[in-house]
């Protein structure tokens, strides 16, 4: 009968592959023993004062439905943190709108502009969930590769030489999940007049930006002429290690956020009033802990570029997020060998880059999201197992 049941699936979906990342962390899961360097998640608990508005929230009888575009007082703190950050200003009735997390603000946003058949450039390596949401939105995902020798930063001209007709959307991440790469204001101008010149929309990943290590982020929906054709998506998940609160939100020109006010009223409906009331504490009164919590990603980021260089494996120095992305081209094993290697003989898990496309082949991903001393054990395993392998 199951074999039977296939027949129903629908055929986009049925040639979706699995994740990557989750396919792999099922083997590591039934391993607790191991260290992880591998889901992309703060070690850190969400810090209390946050937790606490939660709390007090559900105490106060806070259960109910909210606007779907999301509690207002959320909305009008949102829209002045974006302002005061990314020198974006939004109307926060009509431009805002709270989502169940990033994921859900990506997949709305693809939906409500894209029609079947459509194309989407994006930048490889990336989030793994890209190219499938894409296919998700019967659109066909337009790869541009990126590389190690400029640190996975975006070439202007490859974006261009990538482009077809058909093309209707940019998508970016950046500081960018698996790489840690950024790009300077020089590029976002070129990435921007070519959008003008080619009428793309932008829509700006951009859930890592608080954790920018090098320089200053710049949001490209902030440069001359570009916020009437770019969505900005934003959250809490990473920054503020609210992960499980499920909470982020999308800024934009009226009718793009209405369009997808519409997808998610009918999926979704709001997302859920304790996230929002967490969010909103986060907002007023999360700097400090954001603040402590982004140094210790930075003295990891350190530590753990520094010994996979002095190991024989190759990695820049990330520029933001909280991934390090070293090549394992020295070992001469492939991305998938090397991690089931690495997690069978010295209880490590990493993720295989090409979890992150073609363009990851190569490479792994590391997190440095754990503790500084459990980096130091992990990569005196890892050192082990490059050693006996080449």
């Amino acid at each position: 009968m199951e074999a039977n049941s296939q027949r129903f699936v629908a055929g986009h979906v049925s040639g979706l592959p699995r994740s990557g990342i989750r396919d792999f962390f099922a083997i590591v899961a039934a391993m607790p023993q191991a260290i992880s360097l591998g889901i992309g998640e703060p070690d850190f608990v969400t810090p209390w004062h946050i937790r606490e508005a939660a709390i007090f929230a559900l105490e106060k009888g806070k259960t109910s439905y909210t606007d779907n575009l999301g509690l207002l007082r959320l909305r009008h703190e949102i829209s002045k943190y974006v302002e005061n950050n990314f020198n974006l200003s939004y109307h926060p009735e009509k431009e805002v709108l709270v989502a169940v997390g990033v994921s859900e603000a990506l997949d709305i946003a693809l939906r409500a502009v894209l029609n079947p058949g459509d194309k989407v450039l994006y930048h490889e390596p990336c989030y793994v969930s890209y190219s499938p949401s894409i296919k998700l939105a019967h659109a066909q995902p337009i790869r541009v590769g990126t590389s190690s020798e400029d640190q996975f930063s975006i070439d202007p001209d490859r974006v261009a030489d990538a482009w077809e007709p058909g093309c209707k959307v940019l998508l970016l991440n950046f500081p960018t999940n698996p790489t840690g790469g950024v790009t300077d204001k020089v590029k976002l101008e070129k990435l921007a007049k070519f959008a003008v010149e080619k009428d793309l929309l932008i829509i700006s990943d951009e859930i890592y930006s608080e954790l920018t290590f090098e320089g200053n982020h710049t949001s490209i929906a902030s440069l001359p002429g570009m916020r009437e054709r770019t969505i900005f998506l934003h959250g809490f998940s990473k920054a503020y290690a609210m992960t499980g609160f499920r909470i982020g939100y999308a800024c934009g020109p009226q009718p793009l956020i209405e369009a997808m006010m519409k997808i998610h009223q009918y999926s979704m409906l709001c997302a859920p009033i304790l996230s929002q009331e967490a969010a909103l504490e986060a907002l007023k009164n999360g700097q400090p802990a954001l603040a402590r919590m982004k140094e210790a990603y930075q003295d990891r980021r350190d530590l753990i570029v520094e010994r996979f260089n002095s190991i024989g494996l190759e990695c820049h120095l990330p520029k933001g997020s909280f991934y390090a992305f070293p090549s394992i081209q020295s070992v001469g094993l492939e991305s998938i060998d090397f991690c089931k290697g690495l997690l069978q003989k010295q209880e490590v898990a990493v993720v295989p880059g090409t979890a992150f496309g073609p363009s990851g082949a190569g490479f792994v991903r590391a997190s440095f999201s754990t503790s500084y001393e459990r980096i130091i054990e992990a990569c005196d395993r890892i050192g082990k197992f490059v050693d006996t392998n080449k």
